[in-house]
C-alpha cells in the first residue's frame, strides 16, 4: 500500500468542528468519544464542539469568561466536572448513564 504525505497530497487539515452543525451531530460525536474512555480525546471533542458554535458564545452560554474556557479546553488541561457539564449543555447536549 502506498501512502502519500500531507504535503504531497495538498489536503487541508481536518477540522471536526466544521461538521458539528446541529445537536444530533454533536450528540453522536460525544457518544462516540465517550465510548473510547479517553479523557484527552474528550477534551479535544469538547474543544471542537465549542469551536463549532464559537468559543465566545459557548463561554457566554456556559457562564464562563472566554479565557477560562480556552484554558479549560487546552490540551493537557484538567477541567472540573462542572465546567465540562456547562460547556456540554451550552452546546445543546447532556450526559446520561446507561447500564454497561
Amino acid at each position: 500500500m502506498t501512502t502519500v504525505s500531507k504535503s504531497k497530497a495538498n489536503l487541508p487539515p481536518f477540522d471536526a468542528a466544521r461538521y458539528l452543525v446541529d445537536d444530533k451531530a454533536i450528540a453522536e460525536y460525544l457518544t462516540a468519544v465517550l465510548e473510547t474512555e479517553d479523557t484527552d480525546l474528550l477534551l479535544l471533542a469538547l474543544s471542537n464542539i465549542a469551536r463549532a458554535k464559537g468559543m465566545a458564545q459557548v463561554a457566554k452560554d456556559a457562564g464562563l469568561d472566554r479565557e477560562s474556557l480556552y484554558k479549560a479546553l487546552a490540551p493537557g488541561a484538567k477541567p472540573r466536572l462542572d465546567t465540562i457539564l456547562k460547556v456540554t449543555r451550552a452546546r445543546g447536549a447532556k450526559f446520561s448513564a446507561h447500564p454497561a
